[in-house]
């Protein structure tokens, strides 16, 4: 197995192919970094009518992924911290957008956020991925770039 990272479109989080995945799309965001509307299906369920903390941290590890291939790396995750500022709802509009926001050497200062639907952040997440190479270091299977 190589240390680059390879899309082979069945991520959880974004994979056109997984079953059961959440099908995100990311968009490059006005200025800088992505973001990505969603609606949560019920079966990501944490407590009644909100999304499990785990699909919610998903989400955030998925924006800032995305947010290291839009800066041109094929970045994973070494770590990152969530703050909870209030339950993100199911089955109704949310956004989470990501930006890279430092580099140094082969990693990079990541953050996401999600917000509802009137623009009120829900949860932040901060972390530091590891750059395994430029975006096109590996052959993917689908085409990697954000539209």
């Amino acid at each position: 197995m190589s240390d680059v990272p390879f899309d082979d479109g069945n991520c959880f989080a974004c994979g056109p192919d997984n079953p059961v995945g959440m099908h995100l799309h990311f968009d490059r965001a006005a200025g800088e970094g992505v973001r990505a509307a969603v609606t949560l299906a019920p079966q990501y369920q944490g407590w009644r009518g909100i999304a499990h903390g785990g699909i919610v941290m998903a989400l955030l590890d998925e924006a800032m992924a995305h947010a290291a291939g839009y800066a041109g790396h094929r970045g994973v995750t070494a770590s990152v911290n969530v703050r909870f500022r209030k339950p993100v709802p199911l089955e109704v509009p949310i956004e989470v957008s990501g930006r890279v926001t430092w580099q140094r050497r082969n990693v990079l200062g990541v953050e996401a956020t999600i917000f509802d639907a009137g623009g009120a952040v829900l949860v932040q997440g901060h972390g530091h991925f590891v750059s395994r190479g430029p975006l096109d270091a590996a052959p993917d299977r689908r085409n990697p770039q954000i539209s």
